[in-house]
């Protein structure tokens, strides 16, 4: 079969690999759609030794049941089903709490990063990373499983403060940010602020339902103040999408007194904390910052509920298998919209 496989860091290349078959409590899937995540530019990126080499990537997965292994129950062929990417210890407090995104043992396990992803023809997965997905489309429910369930999550963990009145800043609406919004429609009454540098993408948030649109620049800042009030006052929840630095300037510059910053994306930025008595502090006092990882199974369920509701929809750009290597250098010079999204 063809996999896009990473054969040495930084390297990215088609080539012809066995079709796996699936051992006991395993399932083989034959691919339907794959999302290009930023996840897998820091992959590519990691130093030698990071992420095992070869290895194909790939951790947002959907598709068609090919094979049941030994031993599985309640899936047979030509069942559609999402792919819960993330593969914990499985014995650790965390994981027996259902959050394997805060496993204690294994941080990073999971399919596409310490094991073959779906950027294949088939990719063999457990059972139990599968979830039923009814008549959604591939390229829908591909997305769901990390562009749809980490902004999912991060709701989740602010959801005491998105109360109906409040103000949630979301910055950045790429393949994560217009899921957010939706998230945001769906499942709350806040008034929505978008940001993004972007026209195109402040005309999509605006679409998507947020009630105000700022253009990210120097002038940010006081722009989210005018719709915010003065300090102490400010953003209930900010939701930062990017993580570079000029984003995390402005997210903890409009967040309010007793606000949550959640620090989402990866790109690179730091966020000073320093408590001081005698000089604005770099956080507004009684804040609270989160850095949230990915999401449950029982949320990634839910995340696939809105998705068959019609209430959360992925705006993609699609790309044949041949293909991957170069959504992803689109991907990483900022060219896509919305999700990159493989269609073996």
């Amino acid at each position: 079969m063809r996999a896009v496989r990473m054969t040495a860091p930084g390297v990215l290349e088609l080539t012809e690999v066995p079709t796996p078959q699936p051992g006991p409590g395993e399932v083989l899937l034959r691919v339907g759609a794959v999302g290009a995540c930023h996840s897998d530019l820091h992959i590519l990126d990691a130093a030698a030794g990071t992420f095992p080499t070869p290895m194909t990537l790939g951790h947002e997965i959907a598709g068609t049941v090919e094979t049941p292994g030994p031993g599985v129950d309640g899936w047979s062929p030509g069942d559609r089903a999402a792919v819960y990417g993330i593969i914990g210890c499985g014995r650790c407090r965390a994981c027996l709490r259902g959050e394997e995104n805060r496993c204690r043992v294994v941080p990073l396990g999971g399919i596409g990063l310490s094991r073959d992803g779906g950027l294949a023809e088939y990719v063999v997965v457990p059972a139990s990373r599968l979830l039923h997905v009814g008549d959604l489309d591939p390229t829908q429910a591909a997305p769901l499983t990390d562009a749809g369930l980490t902004p999912y999550h991060a709701v989740e963990l602010a959801r005491p403060r998105l109360r109906p009145g409040t103000t949630c800043v979301v910055i950045g609406i790429g393949g994560l940010g217009h899921m957010a919004l939706q998230i945001l429609v769906a499942t709350t009454a806040v008034r929505i602020v978008a940001v993004d540098t972007s026209v195109a993408a402040l005309d999509l948030a605006g679409r998507l339902g947020a009630h105000h649109v700022v253009q990210a620049g120097p002038d940010a800042v006081d722009k989210i103040r005018e719709l915010v009030g003065p300090p102490p006052d400010g953003a209930d929840v900010v939701l930062d999408f990017v993580g570079a630095q000029p984003t995390l300037d402005t997210a903890r510059q409009v967040v309010a007194t007793g606000g949550q910053l959640l620090l989402v994306g990866l790109a690179g930025g730091t966020l000073p904390v320093r408590p001081v008595a005698d000089e604005p502090p770099t956080v507004p006092l009684e804040t609270s910052v989160v850095v949230p990882f990915w999401g449950t199974r029982a949320e990634l369920q839910e995340v696939i509920a809105l998705g068959r509701a019609g209430r959360l929809h992925a705006d993609v750009q699609t790309f044949p298998l041949a293909e991957a290597p170069e959504a992803y250098e689109a991907l990483r010079r900022g060219d896509i919209h919305g999700r990159a999204v493989i269609v073996p």
